[in-house]
């Protein structure tokens, strides 16, 4: 974006990617990386223009918003003068959103707004620019209920203005926006900022006409541990392109929820600042771009203890949209995981890792629903992270026996996934690397001592969540079916739906006075499980959540040839289990 010639091959050292082969990665590594996205945005952004001339070329009318090259002229003279501007709006997550999204719309892959008011991005992107570097810019822009998203700063909102799609006016002059409407009738002058989150009041906008109602709402803003020198981290509840693919409208959060987002990123920070060298489950948080608020939370009820749903792309790296936890150690766990997710996305970008067919077939110990083999690629990726991000926590008296836990569930259950991936067949030679480095990594945690109580609670909760997987997913077959003698293939319940993991955090410490099964299961007492498991599937035998704990509880109970092929198939239980008889019966 900031000249004509085309960039240089990009080559990625091989002792770079063995760094991130590990799961980790050094920030010269992670500046690779970035070198790569921004190469594959370049020639997005070329492809979308192209794309764009030839639709107007076609077309009679002309875009509402004017031709793509007025707004490529003003980015290039913004180049010319404060070419970081350019290069940090061009490496924006919301930036690789857009550019992937309008991809899809133009090959009708994709829905969304007018095909106009999103190719007419280019020209907000153009007058962002112009704002940051205090230069003089005159463009149309695409409005949506009379209000302008400016990426990075935040939004502008005309006064009295019209619901739907319009078109404004944003001119630019040392670092003020005025924004009118088409018609001259509305009018906004403001000087776009930012503010932290612990600081909510907007700063003042002058209006032209004064009376008017018009309004600036300014981007929040994270900053490690509230400091003003830090780099600071867009807490994006307004950008249209913040979502995983088609634009949404902006959802501003109350100022009290932004106040404790920042308290749970200073905690978030403190914690990962402990380590600073790199290695797997090790994150500067300077290096996340943005994070999105998802949901909403309250001071009551408590928040859950846990991040409910985090999410990213390979289309916006170093964003993550994340629910408010409780704690900043929550916090920091997914972001280790997001940040995972990017590295990742952004190694797909430059190598093809896999030859995947996208069929829906292999169990990934951290889903409730069968996983392809990308996805499996991104959870063994992530949770390798995950892993290393526990084991750091083992040191620290204040997180270690839930870390010993944890630790000791995610480095068997990544292992396991690239256990899938290296037998898959499927792995061109850089993917083959890749995961090789992870079993690598992961095959040295294993030897490493965890505490016998830790361990034996997160072999459990492994062995259940993959029962209840089983249970919930797969339909029995007979031995022989493959034409071999061994396991035919997985064959899916028709009726299998999605269902809420309920141990994998819940065994991550002893309870304290058992009293449910699985309290039972999880103290290490299987016998009392087994019996109030019994109890239970005696009035609903159906019950997948019982009868993986059953199983389970049975199999540590004891050794035998039935509790051992049970747990390994426990779908057989369909049809060697009845309503009144709960003991083993060998499907054999």
């Amino acid at each position: 974006m900031t000249g004509e010639q085309p960039p240089p091959t990009l080559r990625v050292p091989d002792r770079l990617f063995a760094e991130l082969a590990t799961g980790g990665g050094s920030s010269e590594a992670l500046a690779c990386l970035e070198r790569g996205e921004r190469a594959r945005r370049l020639l997005l952004l070329r492809t979308a223009l192209a794309h764009i001339d030839a639709r107007d070329a076609r077309d009679a009318a002309p875009s509402p918003v004017g031709a793509p090259a007025d707004a490529w002229r003003v980015l290039k003279a913004v180049a010319g003068q404060a070419p970081d501007v350019v290069e940090d709006l061009l490496l924006a997550p919301q930036t690789g959103g857009w550019l992937a999204h309008l991809l899809r719309r133009v090959h009708h892959t994709a829905s969304g707004p007018p095909l106009w008011a999103e190719t007419g991005h280019l020209n907000v992107l153009a007058v962002t620019a112009a704002l940051r570097a205090d230069l003089e810019s005159d463009l149309l822009v695409p409005l949506v209920d009379g209000a302008l998203v400016l990426p990075g700063l935040g939004l502008a909102r005309l006064p009295d203005s019209r619901r739907g799609h319009s078109v404004g006016r944003a001119a630019t002059k040392a670092g003020e926006l005025t924004l009118t409407s088409v018609d001259g009738e509305a009018c906004l002058v403001c000087r776009p900022r930012t503010v932290p989150a612990t600081g909510c009041a907007a700063p003042p906008a002058v209006a032209v006409p004064e009376a008017a109602a018009a309004h600036w709402v300014p981007l929040r803003t994270l900053s490690p541990n509230g400091s003003a020198d830090a780099a600071a981290i867009p807490l994006d509840d307004l950008g249209p392109y913040r979502d995983l693919d088609e634009p949404i409208a902006p959802d501003r959060l109350d100022a009290d929820e932004a106040v404790a987002w920042q308290k749970l990123f200073d905690d978030a920070v403190g914690i990962l600042a402990v380590r600073s060298e790199p290695g797997p489950g090790r994150l500067d948080p300077a290096l996340i771009r943005t994070i999105v608020p998802w949901g909403r939370t309250a001071a009551t009820p408590t928040p859950p203890p846990v991040v409910e749903l985090s999410a990213s792309t390979g289309d916006a790296f170093g964003s993550m949209m994340i629910t408010r936890p409780a704690t900043g150690l929550a916090l920091a766990e997914a972001l280790v995981h997001e940040f995972q997710h990017s590295k990742l996305g952004a190694l797909l970008h430059l190598f093809p890792l896999l030859d995947d067919d996208r069929e829906e077939r292999y169990y990934a110990p951290w889903r409730s629903d069968p996983r392809h083999l990308t996805g499996c690629l991104h959870g063994a990726y992530a949770f390798t992270g995950v892993a290393g991000f526990w084991r750091d926590r083992m040191a620290e008296p204040e997180h270690a026996g839930a870390a010993a836990y944890h630790f000791a569930l995610r480095r068997a259950q990544a292992r396991l996934v690239v256990r899938t991936l290296l037998t898959s067949g499927r792995l061109t030679a850089p993917g083959r690397r890749l995961v090789t480095g992870l079993a690598g990594t992961l095959d040295g945690w294993l030897r490493e001592p965890v505490a016998p109580e830790a361990l034996a609670r997160a072999r459990t909760a492994a062995a259940l969540h993959r029962t209840e997987w089983r249970l919930r997913n797969v339909v029995a077959a007979e031995d022989g079916a493959a034409g071999d003698g061994g396991p035919a293939p997985l064959r899916f319940r028709p009726d299998r739906v999605l269902w809420a993991d309920r141990r994998t955090h819940a065994f991550a410490v002893p309870p304290a006075a058992p009293r449910t099964a699985d309290d039972h299961l999880a103290a290490g007492d299987p016998a009392t499980a087994l019996a109030r498991y019994a109890e239970a599937l005696a009035h609903d035998p159906g019950d997948a959540h019982l009868l993986a704990g059953w199983i389970v509880a049975r199999a540590a109970l004891g050794n035998d040839r039935p509790a051992r092929r049970l747990l390994a198939r426990p779908e057989l239980v369909q049809v060697g289990l009845t309503d009144t008889d709960f003991g083993l019966r060998d499907p054999s």
